[in-house]
């Protein structure tokens, strides 16, 4: 009998991937061209759908739309990092959107509607009201999220972790830490971390990358996580890192309103800067894929059959390009990951308009003149006529003379 598939990707490195019914069918060489829709990816880079582990697509200061930017990325998952809290968490799920949104609640209920310092009100740092949160929405909750800076805790230290991982050890489910200038100090921060929770901005410029606490943590499987961001990544931290034998788990961005326009961009950007310290390709693939989806229990990151039809198509172009880090430190990466193509669950994502930059967030003369001009080369490109006059067909032919 013949199997007839919605999708089929033919001829892509490392196999063909044959999608029904939105997941995962088949995968192999030279699969049966039975299809609805089939595309040549010959030559192209066919993976799972990336898995962002750092963004902030939910409500308040930082958010930013993920579907203006999934399309030409391949990033089909965008793990919320504590955008929304208990309060404000209505606002990530009811929102319809192309991409998967799963959450790490933040464990102030307020989320990041501001800047900084939703951890110095402790009264908003509820455990109860938390963990009754992550229990009600196990479907989108995949961990707690709590940022430990000297900004967002003030005088309150560690404890606003404290109540997060007493949330985390409660649901079973892991805990994000956000680490920043001190205090606290990191030390203290990362002795109460357990195996299996995450400390995201691991290799910043701000904390001690190899001080004793740095390497315990990571010799009892506390997850390092890049997560880029406006300010929290450094490429002389990172490879003195490397050279210690501490190696980050997952790759993030960050993503957010002060880092899409740089020096973060996209999730395939930041990717280049871990080829440009020497990482290889397929360790990197893993840890926008598969390492995220473990970590954090979600489906995809594999093109397992079975599994979510979460695809996504790259041209890898082998040339040498200048890479940045948050403090402006340059590297060259070996090789370019440029989408052609994303998929979830199975169709195609089709191209958005950028959303404008929030009116807080700051940008440098050379980015508003960047954005004014792609606005006014989009407003060119969409007002021309879509063909010219041997483009068109007569719609209503007259038949008799005087039919209109």
């Amino acid at each position: 009998m013949r199997v007839t598939y919605d999708l089929l990707l033919s001829g892509g490195e490392p196999f063909d991937v044959a999608v029904t019914n939105g997941v995962i069918a088949a995968v192999g060489t030279n699969l049966p061209r039975h299809a609805r829709t089939i595309v040549d990816v010959g030559g192209k880079l066919v993976t799972p759908g990336l898995i962002d582990m750092h963004t902030h697509s939910g409500p308040g200061y930082w958010g930013i739309s993920p579907d203006a930017v999934a399309w030409y990325t391949g990033v089909t998952t965008w793990v919320d990092a504590g955008s929304a809290g208990a309060y404000t968490l209505a606002d990530l799920t009811t929102k319809v959107r192309d991409v998967r949104v799963p959450a790490l609640l933040n464990i102030s209920a307020v989320g990041l509607s501001g800047r900084t310092g939703e951890g110095r009100d402790l009264d908003n740092c509820d455990v109860e009201l938390a963990v009754d949160t992550v229990q009600a929405h196990r479907e989108v909750i995949r961990g707690v999220k709590v940022r430990v800076d000297r900004d967002t805790v003030g005088d309150n230290g560690v404890e606003p972790l404290r109540r997060a991982l007493a949330v985390g050890e409660r649901c079973k489910v892991p805990v994000m830490v956000h680490i920043g200038t001190t205090p606290p100090r990191l030390d203290d921060v990362l002795d109460l971390l357990r195996p299996g929770d995450i400390v995201t901005h691991c290799s910043s410029g701000i904390a001690e990358p190899l001080g004793p606490a740095v390497k315990a943590a990571f010799a009892r499987e506390v997850r390092f996580d890049i997560g880029h961001g406006s300010g929290g990544f450094a490429f002389d931290v990172l490879e003195r890192q490397l050279d210690a034998g501490i190696i980050p788990d997952t790759v993030s961005t960050d993503l957010h309103c002060r880092s899409l326009h740089g020096p973060v961009f996209d999730l395939p950007t930041t990717m280049a800067k871990m080829l440009a310290v020497g990482m290889a390709l397929p360790d990197v693939l893993a840890m926008a894929t598969t390492r995220p989806a473990e970590i954090l229990g979600l489906p995809g990151g594999t093109l397992t059959p079975g599994s979510p039809a979460d695809l996504a198509v790259f041209d890898v172009r082998h040339e040498e390009h200048e890479v940045v880090d948050s403090h402006r430190q340059v590297r060259r990466a070996p090789m370019r990951l440029v989408n052609t193509a994303t998929y979830v669950a199975g169709r195609l994502l089709r191209p958005r308009l950028p959303d404008p930059p929030a009116p807080w967030v700051p940008l440098t003369g050379a980015q508003r003149a960047a954005l004014d001009r792609r606005e006014q080369d989009l407003r060119e490109m969409l007002a021309a006529p879509l063909v010219g006059v041997d483009g068109l067909a007569e719609q209503f032919p007259r038949t008799t003379e005087g039919d209109l």
